[in-house]
C-alpha cells in the first residue's frame, strides 16, 4: 500500500471552495404547536471544515504536506474553519474577502436523521480572486500534485487557467467537478465526478459498454487523461483511452452518511498520483477510504489506520 511508503512526503496544494459545515444534533418527540413541524431539543452542536478545506483535511491525515489556497469571510464560520485547518497541520493560504460571508451549511439532525440544511453563501469578488490567482503562480512551484475542489460557489472561475498553468509546469491536476461545463476543466489529470455527476455531463446509458462510449468522447472532447466516476453501491470505475475501465466493486459497509467521500476519494488519488502508484492501488485504498467515511456521521476523514483496518478486513 503506497501509504505505508511515504520515504518522500508529497507536497499538495488544494485550491477551491471552502466551507464549513456546522451541525446541531438533538431529538425530537414532539409537533409545534406554531406550524406543522418537528420541534427539535437540542443536546450538542458541533463543527467540521468542508468542501476543499475537507480534502485538505484529509491529504493532511493521510501524511502529505498540505497547503489551502481559498477565501473567507471576516466572520465566525471563517475563523472557526481556519482553527480547524491549523490545527490539522495545514498550511493555510485563505484570502479574506470583507464583502462576503465564509460558506457555511447548518445541519440539523435528529437520531442520525437529517431533518433540515441550510445555506449560507456569497460568491467571492473578483478582486479577491485575482490576489489567489497571483498566490496559485508562487505556490505551485512547489507542488508535486495540484487538486481543485469545486463546489460551484465561485472560487475557481479562473479554473481553466489554473489548470494550464500546472499542466505547464508538469503538474498532475486532480478535479473534483460540479456542474455540467468540463470544457473548464480542459487538459485536467484526471476529473473524480460522482454518478449523478457522470450523468448530468453525458446523459443516460443502458449498457457498461454505452457507459465507456460517453467516457471516451468526454476524455477526447476535453483533452482529459483519466475520468473516475464513483458509483455509491456501485463501487468506482477509471476510465482511459486505449484501455479498458478498470472498475472496483464497492465493499459492505453501512452507510451512515455520504456527505463528503468525494473529498477522500480526491485526497486519495492525488496522494496516488504523487507517488506514482499503479492504478489499482489507487483504486483500492480510495475505495477502503470512502467505505471508512460513509460509516460516520457527518463530514469526516479518514485516517491511515482505519484504511489499513478497511482494507484488513476484505
Amino acid at each position: 500500500m503506497f501509504l505505508n511508503q511515504l520515504d518522500k512526503i508529497p507536497n499538495i496544494l488544494v485550491v477551491g471552495d471552502l466551507m464549513l459545515d456546522r451541525y446541531w444534533f438533538g431529538a425530537v418527540d414532539r409537533i409545534s404547536p406554531e406550524a406543522p413541524v418537528p420541534v427539535l431539543s437540542a443536546e450538542r452542536t458541533d463543527v467540521r471544515a468542508g468542501g476543499a478545506a475537507n480534502v485538505a483535511m484529509n491529504l493532511a491525515e493521510l501524511g502529505a504536506n498540505t497547503s489551502l489556497l481559498s477565501v473567507i469571510g471576516d466572520d465566525d464560520a471563517g475563523r472557526t474553519a481556519t482553527d480547524l485547518l491549523g490545527s490539522a497541520g495545514v498550511n493555510r493560504h485563505l484570502h479574506l474577502d470583507q464583502a462576503m460571508n465564509t460558506t457555511e451549511k447548518l445541519r440539523i439532525i435528529s437520531r442520525q436523521q437529517h431533518l433540515l440544511r441550510v445555506d449560507f453563501e456569497q460568491n467571492p469578488s473578483t478582486e479577491v480572486l485575482e490576489r489567489c490567482a497571483l498566490d496559485y503562480q508562487q505556490l505551485i512551484s512547489t507542488a508535486d500534485v495540484v487538486v481543485l475542489s469545486d463546489y460551484g460557489k465561485g472560487g475557481l472561475a479562473p479554473v481553466q487557467a489554473m489548470i494550464e498553468l500546472a499542466r505547464g509546469r508538469g503538474l498532475p491536476v486532480v478535479v473534483d467537478p460540479k456542474g455540467s461545463e468540463y470544457g473548464n476543466y480542459r487538459g485536467a489529470t484526471v476529473v473524480t465526478p460522482n454518478l449523478k455527476e457522470y450523468e448530468l455531463v453525458v446523459g443516460a446509458w443502458r449498457s457498461e459498454e454505452e457507459m465507456g462510449e460517453k467516457a471516451a468522447t468526454l476524455l477526447v472532447e476535453h483533452d482529459l487523461s483519466q475520468l473516475l466516476v464513483t458509483r455509491g453501491a456501485g463501487g468506482m470505475t477509471l476510465f482511459r483511452l486505449d484501455e479498458a475501465p478498470l472498475s472496483l466493486p464497492a465493499r459492505t459497509q453501512e452507510v451512515y452518511d455520504v456527505t463528503g467521500a468525494g473529498d477522500t476519494v480526491a485526497a486519495v488519488v492525488a496522494m496516488g498520483l504523487a507517488m506514482a502508484a499503479p492504478w489499482s492501488d489507487v483504486l483500492s485504498i480510495a475505495n477502503a477510504a470512502a467505505g471508512v467515511v460513509v460509516g460516520k456521521l457527518g463530514t469526516a476523514v479518514a485516517t491511515r489506520e482505519e484504511i489499513r483496518t478497511f482494507l484488513g478486513r476484505l
